[in-house]
């Protein structure tokens, strides 16, 4: 047999300027060190040491685990020299950061196997670039708002909205801005006077604060049934497609964009309403989630106004008649493709046009919400992967799954229930119920191709040539 030996970055590196630099600088000593051993290749996003797949250098050294594998009890010393030189110089430039380790001297690695197969995957495509918010995360890659745990935003008078939420700093995507308990729940009862009944009962049952709080979100429909009223304005559904909805003191007076900056979620383990940052939010922009189901402009304003009162006028609505004509044209576009890629009989019996769809839909999601595609790429890309399980395909089934899993994350949190189904799925595809319904085309989870480059590895993803 033999022995695991290597070393992991701890803490693992941050995408700040310093870290990048020093990375940048350990791969140039590396990349000199063996530009004559043909048993270490330059790949498009790591280098390679032949003797194990396990020992890889990726260029983003944020994603980087470990350098490790096991060495044979045969072992001639060659891998061991590989190891322990690289680990060498990792020390000179990370100091202790680089954590040597030799389980056969009783000394074990910090990070679990699973995490490190995980992180290697990771290297066959680089990541979107993020947008630091504030110097510090800039050079250090440490942001020092998210530490000192200061809230995100502010509730100010907007332009033609009432009140709503604006960002007091920069906030970067993916941060969670906000995470609130309801004031109060509800089942949607379309006989209003009944509601107003309810509502009155609940009412009565909370301390007078929180009474105060609900008095005094917007409404409008004002009249009759003020009670029932404010939740028809304010109320968010507690997760997708529950007929319960929640009032909250705070996250109700978000208002709407059919192009948002954030993303509203159930945290049904905790009982709260999570905001996330699906872009950018530049510090003085005001934070919005959509309260759309899709469709073209006319579909959206109509429903927009019969459900909750107002005209909508976000930044799409309002746009130049060019530029809001081939949105409509985008927006009827995905419900099409969204309705075909949902059609059990062509997943089963045409799923290389399924794989089509799914790709010209990916293109029409990022021209449309202009970065802020993560919400609506997390379903597809689970779609995708359904397809793939189905027909056995294991190895792309992994590689979509991690992909809905990183929009998810981004979304709505990784301590998501659905997040963490999916992150599940990516570890073990075979979990999902459709998984061998056909043999199509059939493969293993660890059947990904390594080393190519970013078209390449695209156009195996998709099927494209095949």
């Amino acid at each position: 047999m033999g022995s695991y030996t290597g070393f992991d970055m701890v803490p693992r590196l941050s995408e700040g300027l310093l870290d990048k630099h020093n990375w940048e600088k350990f791969l140039k000593f590396t990349r000199e060190r063996y530009q004559d051993d043909d048993q270490v290749e330059m790949k498009p996003n790591y280098i390679a040491f032949k003797f194990d797949s396990n020992l890889l250098l990726p260029f983003e050294g944020h994603k980087f685990l470990r350098f490790g594998t096991m060495i044979p009890n045969e072992d001639s010393g060659k891998l061991r020299n590989y190891i322990d030189t690289v680990s060498r110089v990792a020390t000179v430039w990370f100091g202790s950061r680089a954590y040597c380790w030799d389980e056969g001297s009783g000394l074990p690695g910090h990070y679990g196997w699973d995490d490190v197969q995980r992180s290697i995957r990771s290297y066959e495509s680089f990541d979107s670039p993020n947008t630091p918010t504030t110097t510090a995360q800039l050079v250090l890659g440490t942001d020092p708002i998210s530490e000192l745990n200061l809230p995100l935003y502010e509730i100010q008078p907007v332009s033609g909205k009432g009140q709503g939420l604006v960002a007091r700093f920069n906030i970067a995507k993916g941060q969670l801005i906000i995470s609130e308990k309801p004031l109060l729940t509800t089942l949607n009862i379309t006989n209003t006077t009944t509601m107003e009944k309810q509502l009155a009962i609940k009412l009565r049952k909370l301390p007078k604060d929180a009474q105060r709080q609900f008095l005094s979100l917007h409404n409008n429909f004002p009249g009759k049934q003020p009670f029932s009223n404010i939740v028809r304005t304010n109320a968010l559904p507690c997760g997708p497609g529950s007929t319960t909805g929640g009032i909250y003191p705070t996250i109700s007076r978000i208002n709407h964009s059919c192009l948002p900056n954030a993303h509203n979620s159930w945290d049904s383990a905790l009982g709260h309403e999570n905001i996330y940052a699906v872009r950018f939010i530049k510090a003085g922009e005001e934070i919005t989630i959509p309260y759309d189901h899709g469709g073209p402009s006319d579909e959206r304003r109509r429903h927009l106004k019969d459900a909750f009162g107002f005209d909508c006028d976000c930044s799409i609505c309002s746009s130049q008649p060019d530029k809001l004509q081939r949105s409509d044209e985008r927006r009827h576009q995905m419900k099409l493709l969204d309705a075909a890629i949902g059609d059990g009989f062509r997943v089963m019996y045409s799923p290389k046009d399924c794989l089509k769809d799914c790709q010209a839909l990916v293109q029409i999601l990022e021209e449309e919400f202009e970065g802020s595609q993560d919400p609506h790429l997390a379903r597809l890309y689970y779609d995708v992967f359904q397809i793939s399980i189905v027909h056995s395909d294991q190895a792309r089934a992994r590689a979509f799954a991690e992909r809905s899993y990183k929009a998810r994350a981004a979304a709505e949190g990784e301590n998501n229930l659905e997040t963490v189904r999916i992150q599940r799925l990516m570890e073990d595809p075979t979990r999902h119920d459709s998984f061998g319904l056909s043999l199509k085309w059939r493969s293993l989870k660890n059947q990904v191709p390594r080393g190519l480059d970013s078209d390449e590895f695209e156009k195996w993803l998709w099927r494209q040539g095949k």
